[in-house]
């Protein structure tokens, strides 16, 4: 069959935005029985639209999908690296003020989490090692050199890719959101290809196996409705993103001007061991994509991916930033299911469904 999957985010119930807004603080412990009934009911809604993988929708990251194994760190400013969007809004990472660089948060109690309500197989996202990289200072800080910051922050990120396998997760999805804008920030390349360096200098301490397991997401962000990098060609990211040592490849594709180029792109670049997931719902168009337009989705990938390198998945997460109300859990559910459904139809006509 072609697999498929989600790449992590589910918007929160509105009753749970409003009560993290009234109290003002994520981890308040009068929030728990909402992000409990949260995952339960999102893990619920998953398994109806037949989804052969689920998350736990991100329900329990503080706040974002970049930053939640860093929020409320006592050595850090809110006044970071700023994130522009095309609706207008920016969004901003804290700043590193002094060493060392540890996780708060770990991504794999997300898993205990979602695992109460669930045998089926999970997936886990987790932020890359180069956009948690952007929280280091032009400048550096005293007693703590940036090589220092780089060495905790590799020794970081290995250890919560390995706390998620150990945990049983299927799949561990490293979100690098950062590499289109990279190429938008500086048409160089040169800060695109420090990134991938630095994403390989962790991917490089997993075995080939593991390795399998493991997958990398771009996408040109997604938040109410907008993009950060969505002008950035394609041509500029694809053949270094097939560079990064990992197995599966979870690649925006719905929502781009002219697909065809860009499955081209990715036909010359894809490695044999690699598997391209190609997006085939988009999460930010409020209308809901129907089975058939997505089984021609597939129809139209599987004609430049050989099916054994074939996946498919959404553009983006549906709320990758815990207060975006710009889209309904049940639009989110609605998308997922016809992604589902559509994928397995144009399987059955190719004849491996």
């Amino acid at each position: 069959m072609i697999p498929t999957e989600p790449i992590g985010s589910i918007p929160r119930p509105v009753e749970l935005i409003k009560a993290i807004e009234n109290l003002g603080d994520f981890l308040d412990p009068k929030l728990e029985p909402l992000y409990e009934d949260a995952v339960r009911d999102t893990v619920k809604r998953f398994e109806e639209t037949g989804s052969p993988i689920i998350t736990d929708g991100e329900q329990r990251k503080y706040h974002n999908f970049w930053t939640y194994c860093v929020h409320g760190l006592p050595n850090t400013s809110a006044e970071g690296f700023k994130i522009p969007f095309t609706a207008g809004h920016v969004r901003r990472m804290p700043r590193l003020t002094t060493g060392p660089f540890r996780y708060r948060v770990y991504a794999d109690q997300y898993l205990d989490a979602v695992k109460r309500y669930t045998t089926m197989p999970l997936k886990q996202a987790v932020i890359s090692p180069s956009a948690l990289s952007l929280m280091y200072p032009a400048e550096e800080i005293p007693g703590y050199s940036r090589q220092e910051f780089i060495d905790d922050l590799l020794r970081e990120h290995e250890n919560e890719i390995r706390r998620c396998l150990a945990k049983g997760a299927q799949k561990v999805q490293v979100d690098f959101t950062e590499g289109r804008l990279a190429v938008k920030l500086d048409p160089s390349g040169n800060l695109l290809n420090s990134f991938i360096g630095l994403n390989n200098l962790v991917l490089s301490r997993f075995s080939e196996d593991e390795r399998k397991r493991i997958g990398v997401h771009t996408c040109p962000g997604g938040d109410r409705d907008s993009t950060h990098s969505a002008d950035v060609d394609y041509a500029d990211l694809l053949p270094s993103l097939f560079e990064l040592r990992a197995g599966n490849f979870y690649i925006a594709l719905t929502g781009e001007k002219d697909r065809i180029r860009v499955l081209k792109i990715i036909r010359e670049y894809l490695k044999p061991d690699q598997r391209a997931f190609v997006g085939v719902v988009s999460p930010i168009d409020p209308r809901i994509d129907t089975p058939q337009e997505v089984r021609d989705r597939v129809l139209e990938a599987a004609e430049y991916i050989p099916l054994e390198q074939l996946g498919t998945t959404d553009d983006c997460g549906f709320s990758p930033f815990s207060d975006d109300l710009s889209t309904t859990r049940e639009t989110a559910f609605a998308k997922i299911k016809g992604r589902v459904e559509g994928t397995q139809i144009a399987a059955e006509i190719l004849g491996i469904g």
